[in-house]
């Protein structure tokens, strides 16, 4: 197959890339500028000038492909509103460029646009009414592809992707905050739970969601269901050597700043019906491994 990737640069996306080409497909990689060309075509990838704000070219990249993966996202939470409704005009002019055509589009999301204490699963949806993560609107850009019966899926992807190369991800940021602050902290009691899953692993899963026929289908990037934010700061604070401490109140929020709703949120997933149905079966090193190991030091 011609698979257009967007994102194909990331930390992700490269990443799928390499996966799919090794597995004998022909990838048509998304490039906003002259770096990005050359990385895509030192993959072994064909190039298509754009990036996600010129509809125009995304509309034209569909068209010339038998499938999408969308992994593209512009990282500016200063704008974070904004660049969430950008990504939802680019999955609507991809997936409208697809009507009729029944060719796969797989698109990006999270496991945590889905809130409770509950085990997450794929069947749940987020509440787009009262949700305040506007991040949401990627996952609404989907249920009107659906409608429209565009065979379009979702690969919602744990809070930690993790491994080698991940310099901008939550890990990184809780590694930079220790480094500054002297201390790995968590909050309260630090029992609530993140997911994780290798990027290798994840990209394993992209190609495995071009066989689902099923619009609407959610599908979970989690190859590890529950790790407490605890033992995430305990490990950071022994490759460190820096004491670990519990924060809370103003302490939380003076420490943590923005980042402070992600690390007090509790997320845990279950990737149970991903694995039955694709047969999905991770086995890159876990995060621990990653944080016991040098990869992030």
């Amino acid at each position: 197959m011609k698979i257009f990737v967007t994102g194909a640069t990331g930390f992700v996306g490269a990443a799928v890339v390499a996966e799919l080409l090794k597995a004998g497909h022909q990838v048509l990689g998304l490039a906003r500028n002259e770096q990005a060309r050359e990385t895509i075509l030192s993959m072994g990838a064909d190039v298509h000038s754009g990036d996600l704000e010129d509809l125009g070219s995304l509309i034209e990249g569909a068209k010339s492909a038998d499938a999408v993966i969308h992994t593209g996202f512009i990282h500016d939470f200063s704008r974070f509103k904004e660049v969430c409704e950008i990504d939802r005009k680019a999955i609507a002019a991809m997936g409208n460029a697809l009507i009729g055509s029944n060719r796969p589009f797989i698109v990006t999301s999270g496991t945590l646009l889905i809130r409770g204490k509950q085990m997450i699963t794929e069947d749940m949806l987020p509440d787009y009414e009262r949700s305040l993560n506007p991040r949401v609107a990627s996952e609404q850009a989907i249920d009107v592809l659906a409608e429209k019966g565009v065979n379009v899926s979702v690969v919602r992807l744990s809070p930690s992707v993790h491994g080698d190369g991940d310099s901008r991800g939550f890990i990184p940021m809780l590694i930079d905050l220790a480094k500054r602050t002297g201390v790995s902290a968590y909050i309260g009691e630090g029992e609530n739970r993140w997911t994780a899953v290798h990027r290798l692993d994840a990209a394993v899963l992209f190609r495995l969601a071009l066989q689902n026929t099923v619009p609407g289908t959610r599908f979970h990037g989690v190859a590890e269901s529950s790790i407490t934010l605890k033992a995430i700061a305990e490990a950071i604070a022994t490759k460190l050597g820096v004491p670990v401490v519990s924060k809370s109140g103003k302490e939380a929020a003076e420490h943590f700043a923005w980042f402070e709703h992600f690390a007090s949120v509790d997320g845990p997933a279950s990737a149970d019906s991903t694995r039955e149905q694709l047969n999905w079966q991770p086995n890159q090193p876990t995060l621990m491994d990653d944080l016991q190991g040098n990869i992030y030091f």
